[in-house]
């Protein structure tokens, strides 16, 4: 801090009005708490807090023996419009006396509340410098409005995700005083999931986890009416749906007040299938939610905190409406009716998704303490705004460093096993390399470990990690992240769900794919294919295996069988493939092939030529084979030449069937076929496709390049 100017300790003011904002708030507390040498924490409650309607919630605070220097009844029950004024007038009047005593160097403030707004704008009239957490997210009602507001009021600002990071800055805040930290509830959430939850399970609701709902709805403040509506449909739905339900009262927002009203005319609280509490302590909350069956409702807790442990959320209407949200979160944005509810709770209920972390990595609170400890109190008060034209460069964290994006990429190889760390430029940063077990339990258990230790190392090397890429050979369902059936190379690997223990172990969305696609998807977004529409990538390497883009998407098929174009047949009577057919492209050109036909060569001592030795112990292999060619074996040259010629023809077959405008070599082997295959095209093809372009791949390492493409082009094209 004396770096910075400051020769005392910084009185920092923490402003909590409800639970939900003091799940945020309680993190960022607990550390500045925790560092009385720079730090002195003085905690004021207002709000909700302190309503026996809405839980006394201010005990929560105690009982984390926070000491609370001044309770404040801003409050004007009434639950409308008017009364939510009322409050932040009452509050206006109230919290200069208090800022006055207390005299903070710095006040936090949190989120997008009325009662957030009277504090900002107090705390700005008198000088005090703010601290806004979680500005520049979009939702809707009133809140959106509100926390613009205060974002314009604040000296600094904590984001929570890359798109509120960018917002800020087209809103022409000071790029110097932005922090891309996360969500502070990440920091508990991400290690909150595998502790005691039986024991909180059965307080609450007494039944199996995954066997309950969790509801949690709020007014929307811009159409009360229709959100009391829609509130009568989900108790509705629920009732019909017939599953024990834990339902959390509304908060105070103007119509909380007729919502309870629906709740009691309804008998919810006396349901034998229903629980209705008022309050739910955080802890208790995180393991009931990270447990559950499905989450409904509005409130910014389903689309936000609950992606962390990937439980299927339902968000009704538009309270959330431009919330960044993982892929648990199904919208019922119009939900008029009780048969859309129910559908959604049948379609969702049970479903298990991705960890996601778009909204923290757990390191937010260390990130904030360090932002706090560099505002200098010598520089002047007065906002400065950064009117366009925006900067090119987008905003600092607080070591003055842009974390780079960038995805964990695992290749599962017929010998080795590696995973890289891959920026969002197709750099790799860091690669390991390890042999792939032969068995299932050994080889999942290097994955993990392996993903877990880049993850680790991803944070010294400044990298944000925003997901997990898997390329594995055999038949993959991407969409469940399961293999279903592998290649002789690799055993033990049929039926294998890689999603579930990586994201469950990493809390990361985790994405699958055959190598083949992988290879594609490199091309597309790093290699020759960027911007082309059609084209086909071959990998030529071990095996013979592939990719098909059309029109700018990968093809799966059906039955997620398309581009197995090693199997192609181009002999009715050629040699053994090894998956039980005969002539296929995989059974003349593969690096196997090419090693069986050296292997006979130099049984028959027909592979060493001059200029080739070889050590007795020494494997025979295709290199051998391509070595002998160039030094004028004739029947290495041969061999070669008949393996070309086979993979010419299904790359014409491929050609008549697809019509692409690109063919790309991929692989070890790309080089030596790439003109055996032009010279099939010219003679075999038909004249419209001759002119097609074959090329050899200019990508050092498609297969980690692919899997680091299924997370980058997933996470960045994402459209809310």
């Amino acid at each position: 801090m004396e770096k910075n100017g400051n020769n005392r300790k910084l009185r920092v003011c923490v402003a909590t009005c409800n639970r939900a904002d003091y799940s945020k708030l309680a993190p960022i507390m607990f550390g500045i708490k925790a560092e009385p040498q720079f730090f002195e924490l003085d905690v004021v409650v207002l709000g909700s807090h302190l309503i026996d309607d809405y839980g006394n919630t201010y005990r929560m605070i105690e009982q984390d023996d926070f000491d609370i220097h001044t309770r404040l009844h801003t409050i004007v029950r009434g639950e409308d419009e008017a009364a939510m004024v009322e409050s932040v007038g009452l509050a206006l009047v109230k919290l200069p006396d208090v800022l006055n005593r207390l005299k903070p160097d710095i006040m936090i403030v949190h989120g997008d509340r009325f009662d957030a707004l009277a504090l900002a704008t107090s705390a700005a009239l008198m000088n005090i410098r703010i601290l806004h957490i979680e500005g520049g997210e979009v939702s809707g009602t009133i809140d959106d409005s509100i926390r613009h507001a205060i974002t314009k009021l604040a000296h600094y600002h904590v984001c929570c995700t890359r798109s509120a990071e960018q917002h800020l800055i087209a809103m022409c805040e000071d790029h110097d005083r932005i922090l891309l930290a996360g969500c502070p509830s990440y920091d508990k959430l991400l290690s909150a999931k595998n502790k005691d939850y039986m024991s909180v399970i059965r307080m609450w609701l007494d039944v199996k986890p995954r066997d309950y709902i969790v509801a949690l709805q709020h007014p929307v403040t811009t159409d009360i009416k229709h959100s009391i509506k829609m509130f009568e449909l989900t108790l509705d739905a629920l009732i019909s749906f017939n599953k024990r339900t834990l339902v959390l009262f509304p908060n105070v927002d103007a119509g909380s007040k007729e919502m309870v009203r629906v709740m009691r005319k309804k008998g919810i609280e006396h349901h034998p299938n229903f629980r209705a509490v008022k309050h739910v302590p955080f802890d208790q909350f995180i393991q009931l939610v990270a447990h559950a069956g499905c989450m409904i409702g509005n409130s910014s807790c389903g689309v936000r905190e609950v992606g962390a442990f990937g439980t299927p959320v339902i968000n009704l209407g538009t309270r959330q409406t431009g919330r960044e949200t993982g892929e648990n979160v199904l919208h019922v944005r119009d939900a008029d009716t009780q048969d859309k509810i129910l559908h959604a709770l049948q379609l969702q209920f049970g479903k298990q998704y991705p960890c996601s972390k778009i909204y923290g990595d757990g390191n937010a609170v260390p990130r904030i303490l360090k932002f706090l400890k560099s505002i200098d109190l010598k520089e002047p008060l007065q906002k400065k705004f950064c009117f366009p034209p925006v900067k090119d460069n987008i905003s600092q964290d607080i070591d003055h460093i842009l974390e780079t994006q960038s995805a964990l990429a695992v290749d599962l190889g017929g010998t080795n096993l590696r995973v890289a760390i891959v920026s969002m430029k197709g750099e790799i940063v860091k690669k390991y390399t390890q042999l792939n077990p032969k068995t299932y339990e050994d080889r999942l258990g290097l994955i993990l470990k392996m993903c877990v230790e880049a993850a680790s190392e991803a944070v010294n090397l400044n990298c944000r990690i925003l997901g997990v890429g898997i390329s594995t050979g055999g038949r993959v369902n991407p969409r469940e992240g399961i293999v279903l059936h592998s290649t002789k190379l690799i055993q033990e690997w049929s039926s294998v769900d890689l999603r579930t223990p990586i994201s469950d172990a990493l809390h990361l969305p985790v994405w699958v794919d055959n190598d083949g696609n992988c290879a594609a998807l490199a091309e597309r977004k790093f290699g020759h294919g960027k911007g082309i529409e059609n084209f086909v990538t071959l990998i030529t390497g071990t095996g013979i295996g592939g990719g098909i883009i059309h029109q700018h998407e990968l093809i799966h098929g059906s039955s997620f069988c398309a581009a197995e174009l090693g199997h192609i047949v181009v002999s009715l009577d050629g040699p053994e493939c090894l998956c039980g057919s005969q002539g296929c492209i995989e059974a003349y050109a593969s690096g196997i092939a090419l090693q069986r036909e050296a292997k006979k060569l130099h049984d028959e001592d027909l592979l060493l030529v001059e200029g080739m030795s070889m050590k007795n112990e020494e494997v025979v292999s295709a290199a051998h084979l391509i070595q002998a060619a160039k030094l004028g074996n004739a029947k290495a040259e041969s061999i070669l030449r008949t393996a070309g010629t086979a993979l010419g023809l299904g790359v014409v077959n491929i050609l008549h069937t697809m019509n692409p405008s690109l063919v790309i070599l991929s692989g070890v082997l790309a080089s030596h076929y790439v003109n055996a295959v032009k010279d099939v095209i010219h003679r075999q093809a038909l004249s419209s496709v001759k002119t097609v372009d074959v090329v050899v791949s200019n990508l050092a390492d498609p297969a980690l390049l692919g899997a680091a493409s299924l997370v980058l082009d997933y996470t960045t094209r994402r459209i809310y």
